[in-house]
C-alpha cells in the first residue's frame, strides 16, 4: 500500500498487506478475546477510552500532520478532527452505561426486561476523507458496548490506519480488541464470510456499500451503511442570504469538499438568486488555495488525482448540457491534485451536477420560484443523508424540513456530526444510523428476557 502526499503527488512511503496466514491469525485473536473484553465493567472500558482521548489530544500535532499528509486536509481542520475525536471518546466513556442499561418493561411475566448484549467481533470499511473521525465514531460506541473490531481502512491512508492501533494499544486497550487489517478492498468480502465476524459497517460510495451490503447479506450478517449523498441547502426568500453564503461556503469547502454531508446541491428561491449568486462568487473568489500544512490555507488539494479526474469530467459535462461556469472550474499550474472551485448557475436535471454526487469543491446552483418547487427539488435524488433550510420564520423551516427525505435537516445551521445526535441516511445514502444511543445499539443484540 502507497501513501502519496496530494500536495505534491510524491511517495511518502509504502506499507506492506497482511498475507492471507497473518488476517487469519488477527481475526481469531481478535475473536478470541471477545468473551473476556464484553465482560470488563463500562467504568474500565470508559477509563481506556478517557486514557485515549488524552493521548489523541497530546499527539494532536503529530496526528493532524500526519492526516494532511496523506490526503490533503487543510492542518487546521486535521487538528478538529482529532479534537472531535477525542470528544467522542470522553461522550461514550460518560454515556454508555446510560445508554445500555436494562429497561425494564410490564408484560404478563412477574419480570420481564430488554437487556443489550454486544454482537462480537465487528469489521469496520472506512473511508479516506475523515481518516480518524470514520474510525472513532464506530469504534467509541462499539467497543464502549462491548464488541472487539477490526479495521480495513482506505488503501491511501495506510499510516492514518496504523496509528490508530497503535494509539489503542497505548492507551491500554488489551491488543486484540482492535486490530487494523492491511488488506485492499478486494479482500474486504471474504473478511465478511470469517465465521468470526458477526456485522459490518461501512462508511464509503453507493458501489462499496452495494457490494458490502451483499456479502452480509448472503452471511445473514448485519450491516451498517452510510454512504453517498447529494445534500439541497435551500435558500428560500425570506432567509437571511448573507448567513446562507457564509454557511454554503462553510459546508462546501469543509475538507475540499470531499464529505458525504456537504451541501452541494444550491437551491434558490428566483427572488434572491441574484444576491445568493454574487455573494457566493465574491466568497470563493477570496479563498486562499495552497501547501494544506500552511495554517493559512483556506483550499488544500483533493485527495487523489483520480478524484479531480471525475470532478472535471462532471463539471465538463454539466456545461455541455447548459449549465453556466459562473467562477472557476479549472486545475492551478504546478504539481499536486488541486482544482480551483467552481460555481456552476443554471443546473438542471439531468445534468451530472444535478443528478449525481459530485465529491470535491463544485457549488450547483438551481433557481426554483417557491417553497414546493423547492421541496420538490431536494427530494429529486437518489439520495437521502442531510440538507438545509435557509429562512427567517423557524416555524416555516420545521415545516419544510419535515417534507424533504434525509436523515437529517438543519435549518439556519451547517450540516454536522455530532455524538449526541443520531447520524445516517435513506435511499441510497445507506441505512441503519451512528452516534447517540442510536449508533450504539445497532451492533447489540436486543434481547428480551421473560420471567415467569
Amino acid at each position: 500500500m502507497k501513501s502519496i502526499n496530494p500536495a505534491t503527488n510524491q511517495l511518502l512511503k509504502e506499507y506492506p498487506e497482511h498475507t492471507a496466514g497473518e488476517i487469519e491469525s488477527i481475526i481469531e485473536k481478535v475473536h478470541g478475546t471477545r468473551e473476556n473484553w464484553s465482560e470488563t465493567s463500562f467504568r474500565l472500558r470508559g477509563d481506556l477510552f478517557r486514557k485515549l482521548a488524552t493521548l489523541l489530544r497530546a499527539d494532536k500535532e503529530k496526528l493532524a500532520i500526519l492526516m494532511t499528509s496523506e490526503m490533503g486536509k487543510i492542518i487546521r481542520e486535521s487538528q478538529a478532527e482529532i479534537e472531535k475525536c477525542a470528544g467522542t471518546c470522553d461522550y461514550y466513556a460518560e454515556h454508555a452505561e446510560s445508554m445500555l442499561k436494562d429497561q425494564v418493561v410490564a408484560s404478563d411475566a412477574s419480570r420481564s426486561l430488554i437487556a443489550f448484549e454486544p454482537l462480537g467481533l465487528i469489521l469496520a470499511v472506512m473511508p479516506w476523507n475523515f481518516p480518524f473521525w470514520q474510525v472513532f465514531r464506530f469504534a467509541a460506541p462499539s467497543l464502549m458496548a462491548g464488541n472487539v473490531a477490526v479495521l480495513k481502512h482506505a488503501s491511501n491512508v495506510p499510516g492514518c490506519a496504523l496509528a490508530i492501533e497503535e494509539l489503542f494499544k497505548d492507551a491500554g486497550f488489551p491488543e486484540n480488541v482492535f486490530r487494523t487489517l492491511m488488506i485492499p478492498s478486494s479482500m474486504v468480502s471474504s473478511v465478511i464470510r470469517h465465521p468470526a465476524v458477526k456485522a459490518v459497517t461501512l462508511t464509503g460510495s453507493g458501489p462499496a456499500g452495494s457490494s458490502v451490503a451483499s456479502a452480509a447479506a448472503k452471511e445473514i450478517k448485519k450491516a451498517v451503511l452510510e454512504l453517498g449523498g447529494s445534500d439541497p441547502l435551500i435558500v428560500l426568500e425570506d432567509a437571511d442570504v448573507v448567513k446562507a453564503v457564509q454557511t454554503s461556503l462553510s459546508s462546501r469547502m469543509f475538507n475540499q469538499g470531499q464529505t458525504c454531508i456537504s451541501s452541494k446541491r444550491f437551491i434558490v428561491d428566483e427572488k434572491v438568486l441574484e444576491k445568493f449568486t454574487s455573494g457566493l462568487i465574491a466568497a470563493v473568489s477570496a479563498l486562499k488555495i495552497g501547501n494544506p500544512m500552511d495554517p493559512t490555507t483556506q483550499v488544500g488539494p483533493l485527495a487523489r488525482p483520480d478524484l479531480v479526474d471525475d470532478l472535471e469530467k462532471q463539471v465538463n459535462g454539466s456545461i455541455k448540457a447548459g449549465a453556466s461556469l459562473l467562477y472557476g472550474g479549472t486545475r492551478p499550474d504546478g504539481p499536486g491534485s488541486y482544482y480551483l472551485p467552481a460555481i456552476l448557475g443554471n443546473v438542471k436535471k439531468g445534468m451530472p451536477a444535478y443528478n449525481e454526487e459530485t465529491f470535491g469543491p463544485v457549488f450547483s446552483i438551481i433557481t426554483v420560484k417557491s417553497e414546493e418547487e423547492a421541496i420538490a427539488v431536494a427530494n429529486d435524488t437518489e439520495f437521502g443523508l442531510a440538507g438545509t433550510v435557509f429562512t427567517k420564520d423557524l416555524a416555516r423551516g420545521e415545516r419544510v424540513a419535515r417534507k424533504i427525505e434525509a436523515g437529517a435537516i438543519f435549518v439556519n445551521g451547517m450540516v454536522k456530526s455530532d455524538p449526541r445526535l443520531p447520524f445516517g441516511g435513506i435511499k441510497k445514502s445507506g441505512y441503519g444510523r451512528e452516534l447517540a444511543e442510536y449508533g450504539i445499539r445497532e451492533f447489540v443484540n436486543i434481547k428480551t428476557i421473560w420471567i415467569g
